[in-house]
């Protein structure tokens, strides 16, 4: 599992990419990701086309992600996503709350 996170060139958008298994190994990587940035994004992008899994713990860090970025205002699209991820954000209700490409 790898998270990386690269600000756009203007600061506006920070992307954060996820390789492998999203689970509750990676929570300390990817809040690192999104909090230890130098700039204050609006609008963020997680790109999920190298995760193979991901579980319930994913779903709550990206709920604390949506937390930071603003709640009810955060502008966060879900990318790339597989068959089987789109499944389990589908499944809990996740395109109510987030962009999903």
């Amino acid at each position: 599992m790898a998270i990386t996170s690269m600000p756009s060139d203007d600061g506006q958008e920070l992307t954060i990419t996820i390789q492998g298994r999203f689970d509750f190994g990676a929570h300390q990587e990817f809040r690192d990701a999104y909090e230890r940035v130098n700039t204050t994004p609006k609008r963020y992008v997680v790109d999920l086309k190298g995760t193979t899994y991901l579980d319930s713990s994913a779903l709550g860090m990206l709920l604390l992600l949506r937390d930071h970025a603003g709640g009810e205002r955060a502008q966060i699209r879900l990318a790339n996503c597989n068959p089987d991820v789109r499944k389990i954000l589908a499944i809990s209700n996740f395109e109510q709350l987030f962009q999903i490409a």
